[in-house]
């Protein structure tokens, strides 16, 4: 059981490392009834921008500001990036409806003020199909946030593919004429048919298969794969604050894994570039932040220099080796004793392994995007601490994060 635990926790922390499904997961409910409810604490709409929401607007395609005046909907809005894509929408004037599981969480959101909040259940095949979801007309754009907590088997199925179809076929049948997906970079595992390619990225691949077979003259597709997100690289800093060693995975001969991530605005604003940009039109989108790259121990040396710690930064290469002990123990167990928990927890160690090996790396100019370096958001955290969000990071927790940020406060009031 130590060794499940360990993996639990190398798994769970490395998932987090590119946009996976525990960034912005969706469980099936048992309910499938529809509530539209507009945010409570949402300041009115613009009505009058542009003329009026019900006049498409000359297509403007600047990164980051254009706006088609066209009616969104974004599946997934509670997630950590459905959030942000919901403010950017709003922000540039669109009318945006965010569809979640429970709709009463979302009316105190700040992130969804201006916007529709819409309740439904996804994972609801039959309700999506009988129009519960987009009414006829109803919607233009949808955009899909939509991804599994966990990465296991059944899950990803279950929301990687299945629900996200659910949603794309939904709003063809209402006369959208595009789907813009949140997908992820790792999917090209899949598609070379790596060895070790993971389940959840055998599930999003077969989606955007499905997307290709539902493209035609009216309704057509982008893709977009992130690398790794800001957000799920910074669980670390409260513990190299605290005096703790920055750990990552060594591969021998001093190497580590290398990535570019992109930060929640300028992904969410990415996105939503999507809906008036036809350059990615019925394709894919490798995306990654404006960093050349930085490898692990290039991450713990720059949070060491941005904390303003003394001395040597603190770093503790685990050997990589370690994964296959755990994963071959927990599959060992689970093919003996047929144990869909142990073969689970086999899944999350590849998923630990996978992005301890792997780069996430863009090296075309076109793959890069956005304001934001990973050194300008360390910074941020350094001075005004981070939420806590157990998805994301298994480093740290809600109560070090909270000391942290307090502390932060207590030295700019001083």
């Amino acid at each position: 059981m130590r060794s499940a635990t360990i993996a639990l926790v190398f798994g769970t922390f490395l998932v987090a490392y590119v946009p996976l499904a525990s960034s912005f997961g969706v469980a099936p409910t048992s309910s499938s009834r529809s509530t539209i409810k507009k945010s409570t604490s949402a300041r009115p709409m613009l009505e009058n921008l542009f003329g009026g929401f019900n006049k498409v607007l000359p297509k403007d395609t600047t990164p980051g500001e254009s706006c088609t005046g066209e009616k969104i909907a974004v599946v997934g809005a509670t997630g950590y990036i459905g959030k942000a894509v919901v403010r950017d929408s709003v922000r540039r004037g669109y009318p945006t409806v965010a569809v979640l599981r429970d709709a009463s969480k979302g009316e105190e959101e700040e992130k969804f003020q201006g916007a529709t909040l819409k309740q439904f259940d996804v994972t609801d095949r039959d309700a999506c199909m009988a129009g519960d979801l987009f009414p006829k007309g109803s919607v233009d754009v949808v955009v899909s946030c939509l991804a599994s907590r966990t990465g296991t088997k059944k899950d990803s199925y279950a929301i990687d593919y299945q629900a996200t179809l659910n949603c794309a076929e939904a709003a063809k049948a209402a006369g959208a004429r595009r789907f813009v997906l949140l997908s992820a970079y790792c999917v090209k595992s899949a598609e070379r048919k790596d060895p070790y390619a993971l389940q959840f990225q055998y599930a999003k691949m077969e989606l955007e298969n499905k997307l290709k077979e539902l493209a035609d003259d009216s309704f057509d597709y982008v893709s977009v794969r992130p690398t790794a997100f800001f957000k799920s690289l910074s669980g670390q800093v409260e513990i190299v604050d605290g005096g703790g060693p920055f750990v990552y995975f060594d591969l021998g001969n001093d190497k580590c894994a290398t990535c570019n991530p992109i930060s929640e605005p300028d992904l969410a604003a990415a996105l939503i570039d999507q809906v008036a940009d036809d350059a990615h039109k019925n394709g894919i989108w490798n995306l990654g932040g404006p960093d050349e790259g930085f490898s692990m121990k290039e991450q713990g040396e720059m949070i060491h220099d941005v904390l303003k710690k003394e001395g040597d930064p603190k770093l503790i290469g685990v050997p990589i080796g370690i994964f296959d002990v755990i994963i071959n123990g927990l599959q060992w167990v689970g093919d003996t004793f047929n144990s869909e928990k142990f073969d689970d927890a086999a899944e999350l160690g590849r998923i630990g392994k996978y992005y301890a090996v792997e780069d996430m790396l863009t090296t075309d100019p076109s793959e890069r995007y956005g304001r934001t370096s990973l050194r300008e958001h360390y910074e941020y955290i350094a001075e005004n601490g981070q939420e806590y969000d157990p998805y994301t990071t298994v480093f740290g927790s809600e109560q070090g994060k909270k000391n942290f940020a307090d502390k932060k406060k207590e030295m700019v009031e001083a």
